[in-house]
């Protein structure tokens, strides 16, 4: 998204944006708990474990790339009048700084409710440590696409729940049932991502900048990011040419591009190699093009091109 796009879409403030379970602006009188999300991930966790108790509002809108927001002086200023913040400290520079700024009483940084890897850089998407830390650089740093593995999204649920229990331990049963709950059903997909993708053809797959490396990690996977964790960063010369010899050697069929960036590099590269595109969508905002209405169905929709593309038996 350009910078002008990116202006006018902040330029909007808190009023404009949506919340799934919810309307109105943060600082809300009707006695709800008031919660700041930084993205829709974070947005998404908040909502079902908070359920009726709380209001939430998002800080990036729908359609708009989360690495690309700049907060606006009205967005910071509603943030001042929240109960909490729910964010994920190093994937947006803008908010890490107005969260650090502000008095907020709870703030909730879901990068420390689990273990963080080391990415690798442009030679495949492979672990090469698992301590905290935080980072989105285009040739390393940590890897902070924790919500796209199931089980590791459902430790930082937990960890969102106890931190809301504690927050407003008037409601804490009630955070406490809808984790659970939570917890259960992303277990219950992250056995279904175990079933359909034990058996496939290759496991290999080709995307456009690495968000995918703790799915590929837990399931026995690789991913080879054109970006990697940056992803509206270019890639060199020698970075394609790699990815069309492997390709070539590893029965690669598919070079998934998602709907937030560009998909011009994914297809040039597919064509070039003769290859399928397809959407895996890195859910970092759901929109009307989007395959599925929340989490779990655009994962089930992620997990059908996944077969699809490897070969799944």
């Amino acid at each position: 998204m350009s910078g002008t796009a990116v202006a006018a879409a902040t330029a909007l403030g808190l009023g404009a944006l949506s919340a799934c379970s919810s309307s109105g602006a943060a600082g809300d009188s009707s006695g709800k708990y008031d919660v700041v999300a930084s993205f829709y991930p974070m947005a998404f966790l908040a909502e079902r474990i908070g359920g009726s108790h709380v209001h939430v509002t998002s800080l990036t809108q729908p359609g708009q790339e989360p690495h690309d927001l700049e907060i606006s002086a009205r967005q910071t200023a509603r943030l001042q009048e929240s109960d909490a913040v729910l964010y994920l400290k190093g994937l947006q520079p803008s908010v890490d700084e107005a969260v650090a700024q502000s008095g907020i009483r709870t703030k909730i940084d879901a990068a420390s409710l689990t273990t963080l890897r080391e990415y690798g850089g442009e030679t495949g998407d492979h672990p090469e440590g698992d301590d905290h830390g935080h980072g989105h650089e285009a040739g390393g740093g940590k890897d902070l696409h924790v919500w796209l593995d199931p089980v590791k999204y459902a430790e930082v649920a937990e960890g969102v729940g106890a931190a809301f229990a504690k927050a407003d331990p008037d409601h804490a049963a009630d955070y406490r049932k809808n984790t659970e709950a939570l917890v259960g059903k992303l277990n219950d997909l992250g056995t279904r991502y175990e079933t359909g993708l034990r058996n496939t053809r290759n496991k290999v797959f080709i995307t456009t900048h690495a968000s995918f490396g703790y799915l590929a990690e837990r399931y026995g996977l690789t991913e080879e990011a054109i970006n990697g964790l940056d992803p509206e960063s270019e890639p060199s010369a020698a970075r394609v040419k790699d990815l069309q010899q492997t390709a070539k050697a590893d029965g690669v069929t598919t070079v998934f591009y998602e709907t937030l960036v560009s998909d011009r590099t994914a297809k040039t590269l597919a064509r070039d190699a003769h290859l399928r595109t397809d959407v895996l969508d890195p859910l970092e905002g759901i929109t009307d093009t989007s395959r599925g209405s929340d989490y779990f169905q655009v994962m089930e929709a992620n997990l059908k091109a996944l077969q699809k593309a490897l070969g799944a038996k």
